[in-house]
């Protein structure tokens, strides 16, 4: 039997005086207290407590037990409800991992934003490549993962935090020499800027929408902002997050192409771990990652 259930019940004994007593408090049967009493007894091999048919007192062993169990419990107490209140505030150590190029859709500006809300948490925003298995950040100790892909896993939890929207664009020095794309499968015969993990552009917002597999791409990165320069500079066609591109466009720096196709808004999803109760610093951060995305509209007042 679970040593601390018995010394509980010993406890409790020792302070009311009376095996009834101790029942009525810890809502037992009073001869379900007497046998954890005497499996207490059994496994210390000693006495703890003199009986009588009026009264009950404790032996040596067991007032100097009755003060152990006391303090021993005391503590588990205690520390379970600091663990209980700090799972209910917003502070402490928050760790974040994300894409290495999150900083391009604005997260930078959001996590800076975040701290600077909540002094009170300690926050570790790190960019590198997520692990593919499902629990890869968590083991690596990080309590939320950012994903612009769906984890398709029951055990874990995930919360869209917003959609990013996404522009097809070009300098007008590019386009003076090449001409515009009337229509997707123009986009073959032009030089296209593509991200590393994007080689298939999807150009539309309704499932089945044209696709355009891009082949022999004259600049690959895995940088949006590098995509960004090379297309400002006149290189090519590139597909680019608004986040990235907005300035360029609203300066005309970089045109937007086929908007009447449309381009698609990738969701940018928050993975967290499992557990029916959400730690307050996670959902802080969750609700403020959400609001601020929709208070900082990738390019305001901009129809696009």
């Amino acid at each position: 039997m679970d040593r601390l259930s018995l010394m509980h019940s010993f406890a409790t004994v020792a302070r009311t005086g009376s095996f009834s007593g101790a029942a009525r408090e810890l809502n037992f049967s009073s001869s379900l207290v007497s046998r954890h009493v005497a499996e207490l007894e059994r496994q210390l091999g000693v006495t703890l407590l003199n009986r009588t048919a009026r009264s009950v007192s404790l032996t040596e062993p067991g007032a100097r037990y009755a003060e152990f169990a006391a303090r021993v419990l005391g503590e588990i107490a205690a520390e379970e409800a600091g663990i209980s209140e700090l799972h209910d505030r917003a502070e402490g150590a928050l760790s974040v991992v994300a894409p290495q190029w999150a900083c391009d859709l604005g997260l930078g500006e959001a996590m800076a934003a975040f701290a600077t809300r909540h002094p009170r948490i300690q926050v570790r925003f790190d960019l590198g490549e997520a692990s593919g298995r499902t629990y890869g950040f968590l083991d690596s100790g990080y309590d939320v993962a950012l994903h612009t892909r769906e984890l398709r896993d029951s055990s874990v939890r995930l919360r869209k935090i917003t959609a990013l929207p996404s522009v097809l664009c070009a300098s007008a020095g590019y386009l003076g020499l090449r001409g515009a794309p009337i229509r997707p499968d123009d986009l073959a015969g032009h030089d296209c800027l593509v991200h590393s993990d994007e080689p298939v552009w999807r150009l539309g917002r309704e499932p089945g929408c044209p696709q355009h597999k891009v082949r022999g791409a004259v600049y690959c990165s895995n940088s949006y902002r590098a995509l960004r320069e090379a297309a400002v500079q006149g290189r090519g066609i590139a597909l680019l997050p608004l986040r990235t591109a907005g300035e360029e466009v609203l300066s005309g720096s970089l045109l937007p192409l086929l908007t009447e196709a449309g381009t698609p808004e990738c969701p940018l999803y928050a993975v967290y771990g499992p557990g029916a109760a959400v730690p307050r610093k996670v959902s802080v951060f969750l609700d403020f990652l959400t609001a601020w995305f929709r208070e900082n509209p990738a390019l305001p007042g901009a129809d696009v």
